[in-house]
C-alpha cells in the first residue's frame, strides 16, 4: 500500500514524525510531501501569484514552498510515480473540530486528496492550553492513530468525502475509546486582534482565537473530545444546502 503523508505544520513538525511512525505500521511505501514552513490556517488555498519550489531531502521526502493544497498537488502530479492508495494529513498540533475545518490546512490537504478520488484522512492532536509550542504531547495520537486508521482501510469512502480525526488532550491510557460523531459548531465570537509595533515602528496585528463552544445538538466532535474520546467525523465536499433550493428557485421563477 502506497501512502502519502502531508500536513500544515511544516516538513519538520513533530506531528509529522508521529504520523510517519503510525503510517509505517501499515506500509513501507511511504512518501512525504509537506509545506516547507508552517501553513496553519491556510485552508484550501492554492498558490497562484508566485512560483512554487520543491526541495528534496531524500528519495521519498520533499518540502514545498507553498500550502498544504500545493503539497498534495505536487505530490500527485510531480513527485510520486503513481497515485497513493491513502493520504494521511497531520498529525496537526491543535484541534480541528467544528468550524475549525473551514480554516484548517490539515483538513484541506485531505480535501485535495478526496477531490482526486483518493482515500484521505486528516488527523489532529488537541491540546489543553495555548502557548505550548513544541511541547504539545502527541501520546494519544501515537497510541491510538493506528487503531483509528486500520478500520477505515477496508471501508469504501463515498465520492468526495474524507474522514476527520481528533485525539483528546489526555495521556494515551486515559483515552476512553473512539466515537463516530457529526461535526459540531464552534463559535469563536470573531476571535481577538492583538496590536503591536515592530522594531521599525510600524503597527502590526496578530489574530487570536478564543473559542466559545456552541453545538446545535449533542454527540458531536466537540463533546467527544471533551469526554476523552477520539472523534471520527466523515465530511463531505458538497456544501449545497438542499433545503433552500426550492425556496430560492421560487424567487427566480
Amino acid at each position: 500500500m502506497r501512502i502519502l503523508l502531508t500536513n500544515d505544520d511544516g516538513i519538520h513538525a513533530p506531528g509529522l514524525a508521529v504520523l510517519e511512525r503510525i503510517a509505517r505500521q501499515f506500509s513501507d511505501d511511504i512518501w512525504i510531501v509537506a509545506p516547507a514552513e508552517e501553513q496553519s490556517g491556510a485552508g484550501h488555498s492554492l498558490t497562484l501569484s508566485r512560483p512554487v519550489r520543491l526541495r528534496q531531502f531524500d528519495q521519498r521526502r520533499f518540502a514545498v514552498s507553498g500550502t498544504p493544497t500545493d503539497s498534495v498537488m505536487m505530490a500527485l502530479r510531480e513527485v510520486m510515480p503513481g497515485a497513493p492508495d491513502l493520504i494521511l494529513s497531520g498529525v496537526n498540533r491543535g484541534a480541528n473540530l467544528g468550524d475549525d475545518v473551514t480554516y484548517s490546512g490539515t483538513v484541506s490537504a485531505a480535501i485535495e486528496g478526496a477531490l482526486a478520488g483518493i482515500r484521505s484522512i486528516a488527523l489532529s492532536q488537541v491540546y489543553e492550553k495555548e502557548g505550548m509550542g513544541d511541547t504539545v504531547p502527541f501520546a494519544a495520537a501515537e497510541a491510538w492513530g493506528a487503531k483509528v486508521i486500520e478500520p477505515l482501510l477496508g471501508l469504501p469512502f463515498a465520492p468526495r468525502t474524507l474522514v476527520n480525526v481528533n485525539f483528546p488532550p489526555r495521556p494515551a491510557a486515559d483515552v476512553q475509546g473512539i466515537r463516530v460523531v457529526r461535526q459540531g459548531f464552534h463559535d469563536y465570537a470573531r476571535g481577538s486582534v492583538v496590536e503591536g509595533t515592530d522594531p521599525r515602528g510600524y503597527r502590526y496585528f496578530w489574530f487570536g482565537l478564543h473559542g466559545i463552544e456552541h453545538t446545535p445538538g449533542h454527540k458531536t466532535d466537540l463533546e467527544a473530545i471533551q469526554d476523552g474520546y477520539v472523534s471520527v467525523t466523515p465530511l463531505q465536499l458538497d456544501l449545497t444546502h438542499d433545503a433552500s433550493l426550492a425556496e430560492l428557485a421560487q424567487r427566480f421563477d
